[in-house]
């Protein structure tokens, strides 16, 4: 019930008759139950489509059971206990009232362990403040009332494989920590230098009285990310046998020589599905009864504005999914640079356009030829040129993780005649790739007989170990990077980073930067992404973690309930990462911001329509005015909206073409990029804590040399007035409204701000 992670604290408890589980939820969830790793033997949802009843013992599928598992669906109401258990082998569930008692939870009631405070983000507490570099001496701080006969610092390193499939920490350090008498309170205090680049956790381990406390982070879950804890202000509890249940602190020591390109910051990212964005040549267009995906046959939309097809929905369309084409092109997007650039982006991020079957392309057949329906190589090269002549930067996606099961390298079904690994569903050992991919030859059914990634025939995981396979990927002088990088690509976007060792990552990395030094690298990753930004990894990620932070703050969640995801960043991730992070709303594996705002495609509900756009409004608006690289996805700028895939990768609505973009949105999208673009601080100023976080209101100081900017957003139906402190060191004695130009002078060091309703205001100090 947080975005699909295993958290620790949501692991259910053995008692008498079942599992238990207490939670403290309000609304409407979807959940399963399972282990971290989603073994089917250990996962449990529902039987088909269904909702749960309120204290009912309802019967749940296995994993393992033929027809698989549904979600479950609840509506919670604030404490109450999940029980799960089995009658005659089979699972059942039931949700009800809190009446489980966990014991290994009981309340702390001792008046000098709850004095106990530690906040990270404060330099009295921990200095110096957030990641640091490798060879740092960070001094702590807990803080008490006398009493306490004893503290430690306890520091550990983190393991972290996969997408958070396992994560372990080992103890590097246990410092004895010296009480300094204060006149309130006391001071216990340690240092640790932090050698060696690594995601680190601590904790402060306190005996009071006999009794042995943890001081440890506190219990917000961040979003995708399995381990609890936004650090700042931490926690006490008793101290548990179970190291796993420990919630640390987490200190990112990065590279000393870890560098960014200095134009990152600046960027503003377009967000390009190739195949919906516009169709530029119509003699590439995929041809029905001619082209093929894999073994089957493909459909062709003869109207560019029709719906994605979706299998199973009663649409008309086939039982295949990712095989319908609207004709997208590399012409397409070329014929539309000037539109790119007068929105005001910079940059081009396109998934994957290599050769492959389907309309997604992550299933690649050909890493160093663009697909023929997109157009050729040198296509590509006249795209990046194009585009440079208007300021803008290209940077292609693939995946080293995968192939797909139709492709010269794999060639499942005898196509390419190139000597593939698995050619006509045969294992070949012969194969120049054979030992590119893992195959099992005691299995009869072909599916089987390799490893699919997460299980997904259709895409044979890549063995990231082989020298070969290295090689060609990225370590040979006409390697798949290099040749991209010179054919015009100012870096890469990589997907599903966590599934692809970090050795690798690291191998990558030096042959990119040594290739072409000034290269963007950016990760696909969900969760807290602190161990790829060390520095010998990726300079940037896909920001999902802010993504859903601002989609819910603009939905009209309490501020001060999801910024702690926003702050954990600030804190966890070194500056020059964070500010060249991919700030994204929408994507082609979410939906859209419009769809998660309220427009569902009913195009009658005009209320919910022009209420998603307002959000939109405002959520474009945080991101225009926020540190890191705001990423538009295609077609979100005037309007689209779409749920989860393949909706969400509908076509633009070109108006030559009959569709009708929203220009209104259009133009305030403009608006707010030219804000940006127009004023350095937004994007190179300093950020610290907010001046002000209320429900509603979120007012933050940015400061560039001497330039300085207030910015404040509101997500309530309400115009809202607030009056905030200046921070020390901004000087400004009037504020210039930079949208409507009114001028607010300061009083005091203080400065009122009306904020309109779900939206936001830019001061910048004069």
């Amino acid at each position: 019930m947080n975005s699909w992670s295993a958290l620790d604290d949501d692991a259910f408890a053995y008692h008498c008759d079942g599992y238990y589980l207490n939670v403290s939820l309000n609304g409407l969830q979807s959940f399963k139950i399972a282990d971290a790793t989603w073994t089917p033997e250990l996962s449990f949802g529902a039987i088909g489509p269904q909702a749960l009843s309120d204290a009912t013992l309802t019967p749940a599928s296995r994993g393992t059971d033929p027809t698989g598992t549904a979600e479950f669906k609840f509506s919670f109401l604030g404490e109450q206990t999940i029980k799960l258990m089995f009658v005659g082998g089979r699972a059942k569930i039931s949700i009800g009232p809190k009446t489980f008692i966990d014991q290994n939870k009981k309340p702390v009631d001792d008046k000098v362990a709850l004095s106990l405070s530690y906040n990270s983000r404060l330099v009295t507490d921990k200095a110096p403040f957030g990641a640091a570099p490798a060879q740092s001496l960070i001094a702590f701080s807990l803080n008490a009332l006398p009493g306490v006969s004893q503290a430690s610092l306890v520091i550990e390193k983190r393991k972290l494989e996969g997408n958070q499939d396992v994560i372990e920490y080992t103890e590097v350090a246990r410092l004895p920590m010296t009480r300094q008498a204060g006149t309130d309170a006391d001071q216990w205090k340690a240092s640790y230098r932090f050698n060696d680049i690594n995601v680190y956790g601590y904790y402060f381990e306190v005996v009071i009285a006999g009794q042995t406390y943890l001081y440890q982070n506190n219990r917000d879950a961040i979003y995708w990310t399995r381990e609890r804890g936004s650090n700042g202000l931490g926690l006490v509890e008793f101290a548990s046998a179970k190291k796993a249940s420990i919630r640390r602190f987490r200190q990112t020591i990065y590279s000393q020589n870890y560098t960014v390109p200095t134009w990152a910051k600046d960027v503003v990212y377009y967000y390009i599905f190739p195949e919906r964005f516009r169709n530029g040549d119509h003699s590439n267009d995929p041809k029905a009864g001619i082209d093929t995906y894999q073994h089957h046959a493909i459909e062709v939309h003869a109207n560019w504005l029709e719906k994605p097809y979706v299998p199973h929905s009663g649409d008309g369309s086939d039982t295949v999914a990712s095989n319908d084409f609207f004709g997208g092109d590399l012409q397409g997007v070329i014929d539309k640079l000037d539109y790119i650039a007068d929105l005001g982006a910079n940059t081009i991020y396109m998934t994957p356009v290599f050769s492959a079957p389907s309309n997604h392309k992550y299933d690649t057949s050909d890493y160093k030829h663009i697909d023929p329906h997109f157009g050729t190589d040198v296509d590509f090269s006249r795209l990046t040129e194009e585009a440079a002549k208007r300021g803008i930067r290209v940077i292609p996606d693939t995946s080293l993780n995968h192939t797909g099961s139709d492709s010269t390298y794999f060639d499942r079904y005898g196509k390419y005649q190139t000597h593939g690994a698995f050619f006509g569903e045969k294992i070949n050992p012969a194969s120049p790739y054979a030992n590119w991919y893992t195959f099992d030859a005691s299995q009869a059914d072909p599916d089987k007989q390799y490893t699919g990634w997460t299980g997904t025939p259709d895409l044979p995981e890549l063995n990231k170990n082989a020298p070969g396979y290295r090689a060609y990927a990225y370590g040979a002088p006409d390697s798949v990077m290099n040749i991209w990088l010179d054919r015009g690509a100012a870096g890469w976007r990589m997907d599903v980073a966590p599934w692809v060792p970090d050795d690798f990552w690291r191998e990558w990395r030096t042959a990119i930067k040594t290739h072409k030094p000034d290269a963007l690298t950016v990760a696909e990753t969900w969760f807290d992404a602190s161990k790829f930004l060390l520095g010998d990894m990726f300079d940037s990620t896909m920001n999902y973690i802010f993504r859903n932070t601002l989609l819910d703050y603009a939905s009209g969640a309490k501020a001060g309930n999801v910024y702690f995801n926003i702050e954990l960043m600030r804190e966890a991730y070194p500056p020059q990462a964070f500010y060249a992070l991919m700030n994204l709303l929408s994507t082609h594996d979410q939906a859209r911001s419009l769809h998660i705002f309220g427009d569902l495609g009913d195009p009658h509900n005009i209320a919910a329509i022009d209420l998603a756009k307002q959000r939109l409004r405002l959520a474009v608006f945080f991101q225009m005015t926020f540190p890191g690289s705001p990423t538009v996805y295609y077609g979100d700028e005037v309007g689209v909206t779409g749920g989860d895939d393949p909706g969400n990768r509908a076509t633009y609505p070109w108006a030559d073409l009959g569709g009708k973009p929203d220009l209104a949105l259009l133009a305030d999208f403009r608006q707010l990029i030219k804000l940006r673009n127009t004023h350095p601080v937004l994007r190179h100023g300093s950020i610290d804590a907010p001046l002000l976080l209320n429900d509603h209101v979120i007012v933050l100081a940015r400061q560039d040399g001497a330039t300085c900017a207030i910015t404040a957003t509101n997500n309530s139906a309400q115009t809202h007035t607030v009056s905030v402190k200046l921070p020390a060191g901004m000087h400004a004695s009037s504020f210039t409204d930079a949208l409507s130009g009114a001028t607010t002078n300061v009083s005091n060091g203080q400065i009122s701000l009306t904020v309109p309703a779900m939206f936001g205001v830019v001061l910048l100090g004069t």
